[in-house]
């Protein structure tokens, strides 16, 4: 069977954690249903992830390219640590702290648009931020990212790739102590001369002049070949230093950025304790608002009621007028009828 698809498990994976059980349990049982059962046995063997790694994933899932981008210049990263390009590391490395600071703003953005997610105080950003960083120095990490099934939070407190590369520079061949020479240039060490020719030896100058030029080209070869040696100690040298100087660098440059993290951390902190005071006295003042609306509707409804109360009062009270002024000129007439009889 072909086993689940990748649209089903990133949705299990885009599902928040505290619903993932479920939603996975109810999909083993569909895939049972639909008599697929290695497709179940794939589903069941899937694992809650943590809340940081959810948003991981849910960032993974919804910006594939962002963390495209955050791979790619992870690659970038590790080459240039490396190969030990001082300049390129620096520039990279602004460019690494960039690129995070992003992400993480898009997770919280993420984040506030999923119904179930937690609320902006409780989103664990430090460990979203940790796991990012992480990438850029596990290339494993960093396919875990890119794949959107990190199933917890990561973190790497070293600098440069794991495991860290040695700052040797290698070679050919192994380098020579410089404290040891070679046998001829030790003090004291002399060069083993020819015996001296023999008489029939002496009858030959030819021989005698020919065997003395290769000696002197041999003497020549073995002084070229130990300045060669020298010179080549001496590159050596040079480029431990330089390489020890870009290490001095690269460690300064870990220590402050390091130190900005601290500091941004506590910034962010800071920050989320504000917006949640703020939250909460908005929702406060939404409330009071809310009770506010009430009154204000039960007191128009009690004014237009109490307005055609007082309509009909006035009303009332006309009629009643009119009723006592009619029955008063009623009297009147009566009494004048009285006293024209009398």
């Amino acid at each position: 069977m072909p086993g689940p698809s990748t649209e089903l498990v990133q949705q299990l994976y885009r599902t928040p954690p505290d619903r993932f059980v479920a939603a996975r349990d109810a999909a083993v049982a569909d895939a049972r249903r639909a008599g697929d059962p290695s497709t179940a046995r794939q589903l069941a063997r899937l694992r809650r992830p943590t809340v940081a790694a959810w948003l991981v994933n849910l960032l993974a899932i919804r910006r594939p390219e962002l963390v495209a981008d955050l791979v790619e210049l992870a690659d970038e990263l590790r080459t240039a640590q490396r190969e030990l390009r001082g300049p390129r590391l620096r520039e990279l490395s602004a460019q690494r702290r960039a690129v995070v600071g992003a992400l993480v703003a898009e997770v919280r953005k993420l984040a506030a648009a999923e119904p179930d997610a937690p609320p902006a105080g409780r989103l664990p950003l430090a460990e979203v931020e940790a796991t990012l960083n992480a990438a850029f120095s596990d290339a494993e990490v960093a396919e875990q990212v890119r794949a959107g099934r990190l199933l917890r939070a990561a973190s790497y407190a070293g600098f440069g790739e794991v495991p860290r590369p040695q700052l040797r520079l290698v070679t050919g061949d192994d380098e020579e102590p410089e404290e040891e020479e070679r046998p001829s240039r030790r003090p004291g060490a002399q060069r083993a001369r020819p015996e001296p020719a023999t008489r029939t030896d002496r009858a030959a100058p030819g021989t005698d002049r020919a065997a003395s030029r290769k000696d002197r080209a041999a003497g020549r070869a073995e002084q070229a070949e130990r300045a060669a040696q020298r010179a080549a100690r001496a590159e050596r040298a040079r480029q431990r230093r330089a390489l020890e100087r870009e290490l001095a660098l690269a460690q300064a440059d870990q220590k402050r950025v390091e130190a900005e993290l601290t500091e941004a951390t506590g910034q962010e902190r800071d920050g989320v304790a504000v917006l949640d005071g703020i939250e909460a006295e908005l929702a406060e003042l939404e409330r009071r608002r809310a009770v506010a609306e009430q009154d204000l509707s039960r007191a128009k409804l009690a004014r237009r009621a109490a307005e055609r109360a007082v309509t009909v009062a006035r009303r009332r009270a006309g009629e009643v007028e009119g009723a006592i002024e009619a029955l008063a000129a009623e009297e009147g007439d009566a009494d004048g009828g009285a006293g024209a009889a009398d």
